[in-house]
């Protein structure tokens, strides 16, 4: 299992006009189906430095009265965190929650990432009560992308650290075994599900 902490880029802090109209399509959709929820316990599998938790805080319509964030390692989070946010180390394999813990859990751009995703979505699944978060870069929209940017040329586009490759149906198909699926965003270049228990 690879050990990806926190992002190659950062997407979220960019100056690239083009990065930040792609990035404010992503992070419209994903507070839309997060304040979908109005989740008053949250759980974010995966949270790198911590940004994502962050923007959900402040763009809540009804902020939570407990947001929880967990990565294998804490060593990158970020230091305006809003400090609701508790963090947490955790294997995404093995959640140290009971079932049903959350009433939302947010796991966002962790699965390309993983060696079994199916068995991380069976343990987000398993801990959530109202609703699953997810997204995914959109293959092979992702890689050309990074093509036409310049970025990973000798890798044909793929992002180091991504051993999963997703079609939009490709993670319809994944969420499907553990979610029904509620709401379905596609800003370019990703794929946001929205799934109930």
């Amino acid at each position: 299992m690879q050990n990806i902490v926190g992002n190659v880029y950062d997407k979220y802090n960019s100056h690239n006009p083009i990065t930040r109209l792609l990035m404010r399509g992503f992070l419209n959709s994903i507070s839309e189906l997060y304040n979908f929820i109005e989740p008053a316990s949250v759980l974010e599998v995966g949270c790198g430095e911590g940004k994502l938790a962050n923007y959900l805080l402040q763009h809540s319509a009804k902020r939570p009265q407990y947001f929880e964030a967990s990565d294998l390692s804490l060593d990158v989070i970020s230091a305006e965190s809003d400090p609701l946010i508790k963090f947490r180390e955790s294997s995404i394999y093995e959640l140290p929650y009971s079932e049903n813990s959350f009433d939302l859990v947010v796991c966002s751009e962790v699965l390309e990432h993983l060696d079994n995703p199916q068995s991380g979505l069976a343990e987000i699944a398993r801990v959530a009560k109202k609703g699953v978060l997810l997204s995914a870069p959109w293959e092979p929209a992702w890689r050309v992308l990074n093509l036409i940017r310049g970025k990973y040329i000798k890798e044909f586009g793929n992002t180091p650290g991504h051993i999963q490759h997703f079609s939009r149906q490709g993670l319809i198909n994944l969420a499907q075994a553990h979610l029904k699926i509620a709401k379905k965003r596609t800003p370019l270049p990703w794929t946001i599900l929205l799934g109930v228990p």
